[in-house]
């Protein structure tokens, strides 16, 4: 009979696709870390379960299979949270981690954390301190709470850190290690370049469109003044969408068709949609990991929201926040040589897992590996 050293299990739980790219930066630091002093699990709790994006993401990104996959998905945001809830409480009552990290603000991401801290497991919220102020949006709902039952604190950039101070949360569990997203696009780039581009398109001669959130695309109102705006500015650079599987369904029940000047994209695996978005004169979007990942490629960036989570982005230069009726405009304005090169972001770079696993190695260097006889 010998021995085995079994080092403590850190749990990272992607729900949706955004999620991966978070985690993929640390997963990869501690898979380069050495001595070990935990193992990485990825949990998926199933949220986005479509096999060929969600399987193509992990490959894209250098990751492996889940290990445990809950299969959650579908229902109300309450539903959902519920359901997943259970079901992560069933696994860690099972097999219980010494830490959980949950990264971003999905349902998914308050499920775990809930799950987790109600059985007394400390969690990491990779990407806190988010804020829009907009307390409509399901998502900052949820980055809210998240960042109140969090244990460690990750924040993005050294302002998002000063806000969770001044909310009052501990000095010890807040670090601004920067922007995981941009640690996994800068080690990703090579290879997303070496992909190429849907048929018809060129370097610099096209912007790209991304449209999914609800106050943009669930009202026909507000999609049919999109579409108008849309129209127009693709008269002036000819725009790539992929097309977010909610917003091809609204357009279709609300019978709207694709703007003329537009190519319509299915939609694209990390790499792929990282070649078209590297390449891009510009990019409307009003996703939140698009301004990041524009920010980081200095690709400019409107924004069709009111606000965002990411000021960093619009101090920087990167990012502007514009109205359907100003689109155009900015195009234009993109166009004619009037948007300045960005500044660079401090600690948005490719050392942010490096900087989480040090935090992780400070946290958990009193827990002591255990000994299973083998």
């Amino acid at each position: 009979m010998g021995h085995r050293l079994m080092l403590p299990e850190l749990h990272l739980v992607a729900s949706a696709r955004p999620n991966l790219p978070k985690l993929a930066a640390l997963w990869h630091a501690l898979a380069e870390e050495a001595p070990a002093f935990c193992r990485p699990v990825l949990v998926h709790t199933g949220q986005h379960h479509d096999a060929a994006m969600f399987a193509g993401h992990l490959a894209d990104l250098g990751l492996p299979a889940p290990e445990v996959s809950l299969g959650v998905s579908g229902g109300g945001h309450a539903a959902l949270t519920g359901r997943t809830m259970m079901a992560c409480e069933a696994l860690w009552q099972d097999r219980r981690p010494v830490l959980v990290v949950v990264p971003g603000d999905v349902d998914g991401t308050l499920a775990a954390a809930l799950a987790a801290r109600k059985l007394r497991i400390p969690v990491a919220h990779l990407e806190a301190g988010l804020r829009c102020g907009d307390r409509d949006m399901p998502e900052e709902i949820n980055r809210r709470a998240v960042d109140a039952v969090s244990d460690l604190l990750w924040a993005p950039d050294h302002a998002t850190a000063d806000r969770l101070l001044r909310e009052g949360h501990a000095p010890e569990a807040v670090r601004a290690v920067g922007n995981s997203m941009i640690d996994t696009l800068l080690r990703r780039l090579p290879a997303a370049r070496a992909r190429a581009l849907p048929a018809g398109l060129r370097p610099g001669g096209y912007g790209v469109l991304t449209l999914h959130r609800p106050a943009n695309v669930d009202s026909h109102q507000a999609l049919a003044i999109l579409l108008a705006a849309v129209a127009e500015a693709a008269r002036a650079l000819p725009l790539a969408w992929p097309l977010h599987p909610r917003t091809a369904m609204r357009m279709a029940e609300f019978g709207l068709a694709m703007p003329p000047g537009v190519l319509p994209l299915p939609p694209l695996g990390y790499l792929d949609f990282l070649s078209l978005l590297s390449r891009a004169r510009l990019v409307a979007t009003d996703s939140g990991g698009v301004q990041e990942e524009a920010a980081g490629l200095d690709v400019p960036c409107l924004t069709l929201r009111p606000s965002t989570e990411r000021p960093v982005t619009l101090e920087s230069g990167a990012n502007q926040l514009v109205t359907p009726a100003g689109l155009p405009a900015a195009v234009a304005r993109v166009l004619s040589g009037g948007w300045p090169p960005a500044r660079p972001i401090p600690l948005w770079d490719a050392a942010v897992g490096t900087r989480m696993v040090a935090h992780l190695r400070t946290v958990l260097a009193a827990a002591e590996p255990t000994l299973e006889t083998a």
